[in-house]
């Protein structure tokens, strides 16, 4: 299994930081990397001098003032050089939709079943993990149980037997399940993933936008009563919530999924790849089971 990073990659990141200022050789090969590599009047222009609406903008794209450098046959050419200097580069807000997440929404979106969701996301060539991991990973359990288990990503034992956590956090979960009476024909896991990053790495935000919409659906076709997000990742994806796995271990949340009426009780937990690495953390991943235990307990007296 793909295991968070230590304890500071489960923590808040620090403020950003600005990068050195541009000096005035490198703003000028910016320009000319741009293709700006000819003036557009006799004499250079003080922008901050003249007024923002008036003679400046005139200065650089009128007609009469490329006619002292540029011949009237290439208007073209020095439209596109000013607009190469006064148009800036807006990139896409941040979260846009992509085309592959839009493209994998519209596949989950048509899955009627688990089953055909597998097979919309074994045919779906919109991730480059699928390139270079060995099998697909899908599920285990049951899928007809009601509590569901959603963990990071797939990591070489899993890879290489095409299910998820069966290596050394696999053995953990089982044993965290059998301590309040649960095993994998009572539960189903699944990963936010469904192929391994190289190497184990952390997903990326964009790996982890395009295999989410699939995940959404997952849970919507098997309606759990109880979800339980092992790590940070899993914590991030499914609720939103940026906060480190520490803030938001053991804090209960109503998660809205589209396709079902009713919100499901998820509970973020640490992952067990981060138990095996901090032996201490098992007290409060333990009070985080026992929470579970009684939440089971409680629905099944009510129903």
């Amino acid at each position: 299994m793909a295991a968070d990073t230590p304890a500071d990659r489960d923590a808040d990141q620090g403020p950003d930081r600005a990068g050195p200022p541009l000096d005035a050789l490198a703003l000028l090969a910016l320009q000319i990397a741009w293709g700006a590599d000819e003036g557009l009047s006799a004499e250079p222009v003080d922008h901050f001098a003249a007024p923002l609406a008036g003679a400046a903008g005139a200065a650089v794209i009128a007609p009469e003032a490329s006619h002292a450098t540029a011949p009237p046959t290439r208007p073209a050419t020095v439209l596109s050089a000013s607009s190469a200097l006064v148009s800036p580069v807006v990139a896409p807000p941040r979260g846009a939709p992509r085309p592959a997440a839009t493209q994998a929404a519209a596949l989950a979106a048509a899955a009627t079943t688990p089953a055909e969701l597998r097979a919309a996301i074994a045919g779906f060539d919109g991730c480059a993990l699928r390139e270079t991991a060995t099998n697909l990973v899908f599920a285990d359990g049951n899928p007809a149980a009601r509590i569901m288990l959603v963990g990071e990503a797939p990591g070489a034992e899993e890879d290489r037997a095409g299910l998820p956590f069966v290596g050394p956090s696999g053995q953990l979960l089982d044993r965290m399940l059998g301590s309040i009476g649960l095993d994998r024909t009572g539960v189903l896991i699944t990963n936010i993933l469904p192929w391994r990053p190289p190497g184990n790495r952390t997903p990326s935000e964009t790996e982890i936008a395009v295999c989410l919409p699939f995940v959404m659906r997952h849970i919507a076709l098997v309606a759990p009563d109880f979800l339980l997000l092992l790590g940070a990742t899993a914590a991030r994806a499914i609720t939103g919530n940026t906060q480190g796995i520490r803030r938001l271990r053991g804090q209960w949340q109503a998660l809205s999924v589209p396709g079902l009426h009713e919100p499901i009780p998820c509970l973020p937990t640490y992952h067990p790849a981060y138990l095996l690495r901090t032996p201490l953390a098992k007290r409060e991943a333990w009070a985080d089971l026992l929470d579970l235990q009684s939440r089971i307990a409680m629905k099944k007296s009510s129903s």
